[in-house]
Formats: structure tokens, sequence, C-alpha cells
């Protein structure tokens, strides 16, 4: 009988989520539930909007921006962080590539609410930002190339409360690790892109 009326009252804590019976792990592409903060614990997070001039949100990117045109990053602006914000960080990414994400640009130590088309890191110290290893497993900016099917684009900016140090090039990997505890706002936008045959 104790063990029948347990059941009960754990499936009932359950159910108004008391008993911490579900739980929410972050995704690899996303930095960990305590980047959503101002770092220093429980505060709602500050949204940025991300837009660009060449495609709106959800809408595809002109092949000039891909591996079919002329494989340079496009324009993009972000609203400014909230105060203490002392740089921008940047990830590029696919979740729709066969096997894993595929990371197609790291850039951080952006001082600066917007990249002008074409930058990389080349232009240093005039446009202001460090980029680090795609998943091609070099320096700077890859664009779409999907093998096959629309895939989606995610461009990710943070405002971050402090600059970034790296011995190396990092990898999206580094950077979360790195930008942990330091996320004031974070906002994105997302593209497609499908191949023509």
């Amino acid at each position: 009988m104790r063990f029948v009326m347990f059941c009960v009252m754990a499936a009932v804590l359950c159910g108004l989520g008391l008993a911490g019976c579900q739980t929410r792990e972050p995704t690899p592409d996303q930095p960990a539930a305590a980047d959503n903060d101002d770092g220093k614990g429980g505060a709602a997070m500050t949204a940025l909007e991300v837009t660009s001039p060449a495609f709106k949100h959800e809408s595809a990117i002109p092949a000039k921006y891909t591996c079919d045109g002329e494989d340079i990053s496009p324009p993009l602006s972000w609203s400014a962080g909230p105060e203490g914000t002392a740089s921008y960080a940047l990830i590029m990414d696919d979740p729709d590539a066969p096997g894993r994400t595929w990371v197609h640009w790291v850039v951080f130590n952006l001082t600066e609410p917007a990249l002008a088309e074409g930058v990389s890191a080349k232009d240093r110290p005039a446009a202001g930002l460090e980029e680090g290893d795609n998943s091609w497993r070099s320096v700077g900016y890859g664009g779409p190339c999907p093998p096959s099917g629309t895939h989606r684009y995610f461009f990710k900016v943070y405002a971050l409360d402090t600059m970034l140090s790296f011995v190396a090039a990092p990898t999206k990997e580094n950077l979360h690790a790195a930008m942990k505890g330091h996320v004031l706002a974070q906002g994105e936008l997302m593209g497609t892109y499908a191949r023509k045959r």
C-alpha cells in the first residue's frame, strides 16, 4: 500500500514539475544554460536582433555568399549589447549537415555590432575581429555548400562582458568554453540554401 501511495505521489509531483522529473540539457550548438544570463546567476538574458541587408530571417541566402558564388561572408548587423558589453562573438553553423553540425564561421573580439560584406581577419585591425577554425579545419568563413537538399544556416551572435584570448585559433567548442559565464545577450539570424543541380 505504501509503495502504491509513493508511486501516486511521484506521478503527481512529476506532473507539476516539482520532482525534477524533466531536465533540459544544453544542445551541442548552444552555450550551456549558465551562459544565458549576465554571468552572475539568474538574470534573464537580453535578446539581440540580428539582421542582414542581403537576406531576411528564414529566407534564402544569395548564391554570392556560397560555394556556388564568391564564397564571401554576408553583411550582418545586430542591436547593441547591454551595458557592460566589451565584445561580440559570432558562430555560423549548419545543423542539417550529414552526421553532425557543420561549423562555417567562428568570429570573436568584435568591437562593433556589425560585419561588412566579405570581411575577414586579414583586414584586422580595421575590421576589429579575430577568427577561429571552421569544420574544414581552416580559419575564416566557408559559405553554404550543402551536398543535397535545403539546409538551414544559423548566424548566432553573443554580446560578452570581456575580450577573449586563445593560444591558437579556437574551434566552436573552444569559444563556447571561453564564453561561459560571460554572455550578456544573444540573438540569431537564420538563412537557407539549396544548390541548383
